[in-house]
């Protein structure tokens, strides 16, 4: 009895100092988080204080304003087009057609592989010199910023979205198939539905990052937000305003993105079992 008395002591001694060394974590990690938040928040404050020219705003708002609502029709065009290529793109990589598959694959290599801002260059820049004679369109930046930026993050939605489809169980299709399904009706109506709530936060994340990959095409004199950083700037030696304007205006998209994203999450019942 007595062995078994000691043998028992020190396993509930290593849980009691397990159980210490949890709550000193748990106490580190809620002071340092919490420093780092006042921290910010008190630069945030000595900003908008002693830096921001309030009386700028009202004469450089109206620019603003009006790149605000430029990036928010490409983001909106560029996020739909995506999306809906994403998805033809992800089912080709499942394709069990060689030819589909190793295009699909190809071409996610390719745009993944490779800096937007490169892609960008080239459709901008290359597409014009290959038409024969006069490049017909004349303001060529708009349709390059949607281009660029379709075609880049549908490469990100069909790797998201073929691996939504990994993530259901082959025992779906079965199931599918052996009730009289054909392939296709089959993905279409089973597995795709399950792969979309696998792939959604994935995609959400992506096209968060489609909003932010706006500013790049300031190299291409697209008139957005960052491009109005840079002319306030330069005029007025001032980067503290319009960078605050900036930033509201990103987060102003970017945040109810990623609300809109936890809400289909929540509809979708994500994190229930797909399988």
């Amino acid at each position: 009895m007595a062995d078994s008395h000691s043998s028992v002591q020190p396993n509930a001694n290593a849980t009691a100092d397990g159980f210490a060394d949890d709550q000193t974590l748990k106490y580190i990690g809620v002071g340092l988080s919490s420093l780092f938040a006042l921290g910010v928040a008190l630069l945030i404050l000595y900003i908008l204080a002693t830096e921001v020219n309030y009386g700028l705003i009202p004469t450089i708002l109206p620019q603003f304003i009006g790149a605000y609502g430029l990036v928010l029709g490409i983001v909106v065009t560029s996020s739909i087009l995506s999306v809906t290529s994403g998805i033809f793109v992800g089912l080709a990589r499942v394709s069990k057609t060689r030819l589909t598959s190793g295009i699909s694959a190809a071409y996610v290599q390719f745009f993944r592989g490779t800096p937007l801002l490169f892609q960008i260059f080239v459709i901008y820049f290359g597409i014009p010199t290959l038409w024969p004679g006069l490049f017909p369109i004349q303001n060529w930046g708009l349709p390059t910023a949607i281009i660029a930026l379709t075609l880049n993050h549908a490469a990100y939605v069909g790797e998201a979205v073929r691996g939504g489809i990994g993530a259901v169980h082959d025992g779906q299709m079965e199931a599918a198939r052996s009730l009289g399904m054909g392939y296709i009706q089959a993905m279409r109506e089973v597995v795709v539905p399950q792969a979309w709530r696998n792939a959604l936060a994935a995609v959400g994340n992506d096209q968060i990052i489609l909003v932010k990959d706006t500013s790049l095409l300031t190299v291409i004199a697209i008139p957005e937000l960052i491009q109005q950083f840079r002319d306030v700037n330069s005029a007025t030696f001032d980067p503290w305003t319009p960078i605050v304007l900036v930033a509201i205006a990103y987060l102003s998209i970017t945040i109810p993105m990623g609300r809109l994203v936890e809400y289909l999450e929540n509809r979708g019942d994500w994190g229930g079992d797909a399988r």
